[in-house]
Formats: structure tokens, sequence, C-alpha cells
């Protein structure tokens, strides 16, 4: 299986709302790696790398989770991923 990363800019009322803290709970039960981040535009940037659908199960989740009423657009990117990610945190 062939691992990549995933970059999603979440838009909606994302910040100041327990976004970060809540995606840093939920991977927890995902074999992924990463981060996450308030933007200064507003947005959340998620960045996460393992297999394609592990990363779609978290995605998932996360949409699921109550964040999902928050979000009005997740614009994604997937690429080759980098290897460099390890363990998950949030970036401040």
């Amino acid at each position: 299986m062939s691992r990549e990363q995933l970059r999603i800019l979440y838009s909606g009322t994302v910040q100041g709302v327990g976004f970060r803290y809540t995606v840093k709970r939920l991977v927890a039960g995902f074999e992924v790696a990463g981060r996450v981040r308030n933007l200064p535009d507003g947005r959340v940037e998620l960045v996460a790398e393992g297999e394609r659908a592990e990363l779609q199960a978290f995605q998932q989740a996360v949409r699921d989770s109550g964040l999902g009423g928050l979000i009005r657009q997740e614009d994604e990117t997937r690429s080759a991923t980098t290897d460099g990610l390890r363990g998950f945190e949030i970036v401040r």
C-alpha cells in the first residue's frame, strides 16, 4: 500500500471553537501523522500523511464529529508523502 499526504484548508466557523483540539483527539483512532494549525485568514490547515483509506476515514471522522456543522468549505490537496511527519501536533 502506498502512503500519501492530504492537506485540507477548512473554512467556516473553525477558529475559537476547539477545532484543532477536537482533531487532535480524533486522530488517536487512526494511523496518520501530521499537524493542524490556525491560519491568519481565519481558516484551519490540516496536513496528514498515511494510507489513502486511513486518511479518508480520518477526514470523514472530522466531518462526523461536532465540527461538521462548523465547516463551510474544505479545499483538499493530495500529494506524495514527504515522510517527514511523525506523530500528530497542534502547531501554534
